[in-house]
């Protein structure tokens, strides 16, 4: 099996067109952590059925009568894969960190994982550009690096445009024509040289 010896932290993963298991068909997944002990990624290009911002802050309690639905409280939530589908995260740019919970993934992009975060969106004072999401998709170590070497992904650099974009059914094949690569003429099955 080829290694894998870089850290992906911050790349999308790009699902291969033979790759049929739900939830994972045609996603594109920005890595937000990459290790010796696994990957943790969120998908960013699908929405959760009709689940907005506004509707999880009221269920959390947070007052959303400040002006949230007129600054993107009524925002899909996305579905950020199938790991802990109740946890939220939030990817935005680098104008806010939290006390507690954010993720430097890289120079353009955070994560955050805190109540604190939608409670400052709610009163306006969040970060300008965000993405946010329940679950995640989770690798064991070595796990990612396997799929990856049996050609069950594409890596690619990562684009915040792609990932703070809402033109969901468009990402994955705007990310394989980022590579170069015209979806339809993409073959199912992978070779080695």
């Amino acid at each position: 099996m080829e290694q894998i010896d870089q850290n992906l932290t911050g790349k999308f993963l790009i699902a291969m067109p033979d790759m049929a298991d739900e939830p994972f068909r045609q996603s594109l997944i920005y890595l937000c952590s990459h290790g010796d002990d696994g990957a943790l990624g969120l998908i960013v290009n699908k929405p959760t059925e009709g689940l907005n911002l506004n509707a999880v802050m009221t269920h959390m309690g947070i007052d959303v009568a400040r002006g949230v639905a007129a600054k993107g409280g009524r925002a899909l939530m996305r579905f950020g894969g199938p790991v802990e589908p109740g946890r939220g995260f939030v990817l935005h740019g680098p104008d806010y960190e939290a006390d507690e919970g954010t993720v430097n993934v890289s120079d353009a992009i955070r994560m955050t994982a805190s109540r604190e975060i939608l409670e400052q969106v709610a009163m306006g004072s969040g970060p300008q550009r965000a993405a946010y999401f329940l679950g995640y998709a989770g690798w064991g170590a070595g796990q990612l690096e396997a799929e990856i070497a049996d050609n069950g992904w594409l890596v690619a650099s990562s684009s915040s445009d792609l990932i703070f974009a809402e033109d969901f059914d468009a990402k994955w094949a705007r990310a394989l024509r980022g590579l170069g690569v015209e979806p339809a003429l993409l073959s199912s099955s992978g070779g080695r040289a």
